[in-house]
């Protein structure tokens, strides 16, 4: 006599699709970072002059999941503690000092991104990744280029460097978003680097905010390097 053998599908758990989604979300949140990190002409600019040194792209890909690992180490980072981390970043690392409030905008649409795909919403991001993809193909470097006349440079020693350009508009959201985006002044001040080459990402992270590493004075005591100030 024949077994019938009853085959049966057994449904993911409630637990299961939960964990799916949240993977999803991760995912989507840091395609995210990336792409409004990679939009951001400061950012784009120090990379494309190597001000960071010869591994500034490499700078940039390390920032993007940097902030990624902030919002997993420490949940309750802000918009504040974002911007506090890109200023620091693009001081520490490219020898930039951001004067305008990008860095603050940039820090914005991340927190918004994260909301957006904290609700399983993941139609901003696809879009950007859409709009990246076209323009990506179009032009590599014509973003950065055209942002050269918004930024001025700044010597050592304090001398600024004639530029009749320093009040040009540049609409850095247009990178990625399709959404409407307000334009505003760049002004970041470029601290000529020294000669030694920077090898590598100086400082590190602790509870959610980039500190540069102790400074130890002849005595042996450390430093304490304040906040900054807003």
């Amino acid at each position: 006599m024949a077994t019938t053998a009853t085959l049966s599908t057994q449904q993911p758990s409630e637990k299961q699709q939960e964990q799916a989604v949240s993977k999803d979300a991760s995912a989507q949140f840091d395609l995210g970072i990336t792409l409004i990190l990679n939009s951001w002409p400061a950012l784009n600019l120090a990379v494309h002059n190597n001000w960071g040194g010869p591994a500034s792209g490499d700078k940039r890909d390390w920032l993007c999941g940097a902030i990624s690992d902030l919002f997993v180490d420490r949940p309750e980072t802000d918009a504040e503690d974002v911007e506090d981390v890109l200023i620091q970043v693009m001081n520490d690392e490219f020898d930039v000092v951001v004067e305008d409030e990008s860095a603050g905008e940039v820090a914005r649409r991340i927190m918004e991104v994260r909301a957006e795909t904290g609700r399983g919403e993941f139609g901003r991001v696809t879009r950007m990744w859409e709009e990246w993809k076209g323009k990506r193909g179009a032009s590599a470097d014509a973003d950065a280029d055209a942002s050269i006349g918004a930024f001025r440079k700044v010597e050592v020693n304090g001398d600024e460097d004639d530029d009749d350009d320093d009040d040009d508009i540049v609409d850095w959201a247009d990178d990625v978003e399709m959404e409407d985006a307000s334009t505003a002044p760049m002004e970041v001040s470029k601290i000529e680097p020294p000669k030694e080459t920077k090898k590598g990402i100086h400082g590190q992270w602790e509870r959610g905010k980039f500190l540069p590493e102790p400074v130890v004075d002849e005595d042996g005591f450390t430093k304490v390097v304040s906040k900054r100030r807003r």
